[in-house]
């Protein structure tokens, strides 16, 4: 028997999946992560290896890796880091969107302070790293996978979409090498699940895989959630409901539009229409622990609407359906019932979600029929009946909600399955 492995490095912790060829999952893993630094990254990665029964993971024949989108960094010829990676929510960029709208088209994706070229440039202009030797500048997973396969400033057009390449035609624009230092090696960009290379051979010893399990070019931590799910039809869609909400509907038409945090990835012959909104789960940690979240969603009817309208952010800030960097939180009045404001919390995100969609379709997406849930949030049947109340769709839990399954998947395409 073989398996292929999926790892997911989300917001707050990093998951492993093996899965069997029907699917089926064989081996899981989870760890905490303490700070989003390349060496948390690295001993999480090998930490979550060796969580791996011996008998699955020596029969492991692809392995594939997602990370958060837009989040980057810099390294050597080594593949060191020299700087602190820049992580998706890092708003710095925001000082130089003047400057990138003057490179880019009007309205591109990437004039967005949350876009990996807006942070690079950034990083360029601020002096945040020096550009006196040869750099490379790749996105977590990328880095993550050079741990496991050695080939460095390699990606694919799933994180790259954000730095500026372009799936449709797939490769860089020119505009792009004309606003990037020419000390700044961009990564190459192949397919999601495309073989990159075998495993590294001391890391193959050190932890007993196969010398031919192939390492293959991964994806972001949504659109693994994405794969995770049955959602294959025009008109279906995911949201994932972990620290922040993040929604992705299959339509025929790509849509991009920077006023409204809109990207499209491609998925196959189709798109994934979406945005990434920073309101989300993070929010109602912020206000409630696991238990309390539990009770008190119980007594909320969820057939009433809340009355409370807030818009639930940490830090002023968002992205989608909304793209203003100066959106500030609004979270008053708080009534005296924590019952009614976590009525109002989760009223008010699914009035964003409901937006959100309704904002895509506006700009010329497939129209929705389903949304499947992900992430931590997809457990509380609360929040997916006020959901479904507010979306006019029927709104499923996804058999499997877990990104590292979706990245498994991949791995197991990557494998030729």
């Amino acid at each position: 028997m073989v398996f292929d492995l999926g790892f997911d490095f989300g917001t707050s912790g990093a998951r492993a999946i093996a899965i069997d060829r029907s699917g089926t999952i064989r081996a899981r893993a989870q760890t905490p992560l303490s700070a989003q630094t390349p060496e948390v990254w690295r001993d999480a990665l090998f930490f979550l290896l060796e969580q791996i029964p011996i008998a699955v993971r020596s029969h492991v024949r692809a392995i594939a890796i997602d990370g958060t989108s837009s989040t980057g960094l810099a390294c050597d010829r080594a593949g060191t880091a020299i700087a602190p990676p820049i992580l998706y929510n890092d708003r710095r960029a925001a000082a130089i969107l003047d400057r990138l709208r003057a490179i880019a088209p009007p309205n591109h994706l990437t004039i967005s302070a949350s876009s990996s070229l807006a942070k690079l440039l950034w990083a360029c202009h601020s002096g945040y790293f020096a550009q006196n030797t040869p750099l490379y500048f790749l996105h977590q997973a990328d880095w993550i996978a050079f741990l496991l396969h050695g080939q460095l400033a390699i990606g694919d057009y799933h994180n790259a979409l954000k730095l500026g390449y372009d799936p449709e035609t797939l490769c860089y624009p020119d505009w792009l090498f004309d606003a990037v230092p020419a000390a700044i090696q961009l990564p190459e960009i192949v397919a999601p699940g495309t073989k990159i290379a075998t495993i590294r051979k001391n890391i193959g010893d050190r932890f007993r895989l196969p010398p031919d399990c192939a390492i293959v070019a991964g994806t972001t931590d949504s659109i693994a959630a994405f794969l995770a799910s049955p959602a294959r039809q025009p008109g279906e869609a995911v949201t994932s409901l972990g620290s922040t909400l993040v929604l992705k509907l299959l339509s025929r038409t790509r849509i991009d539009d920077a006023h409204f945090g809109i990207y499209s990835h491609r998925f196959g012959d189709l798109w994934l229409a979406g945005g990434a909104s920073n309101a989300g789960g993070a929010v109602l940690r912020q206000f409630f622990g696991d238990r309390q979240l539990a009770e008190l969603s119980e007594q909320i009817d969820p057939n009433s609407a809340s009355p409370l309208d807030y818009y639930p952010l940490l830090e002023p800030g968002e992205r989608f359906p909304v793209n203003d960097p100066e959106l500030a939180p609004r979270l008053a009045p708080r009534p005296e019932s924590d019952v009614e404001f976590l009525h109002g919390l989760l009223e008010s995100l699914a009035r964003i979600e409901g937006r959100g969609y309704q904002c895509l379709q506006t700009s010329g997406a497939t129209p929705l029929t389903r949304v499947y849930s992900a992430g931590g949030g997809a457990q509380n049947r609360t929040w997916s009946a006020i959901r479904q109340r507010c979306l006019g769709v029927e709104v499923v839990a996804s058999p499997q909600t877990e990104a590292a399954y979706g990245t498994a998947l991949l791995a197991a395409s990557g494998a030729g399955s």
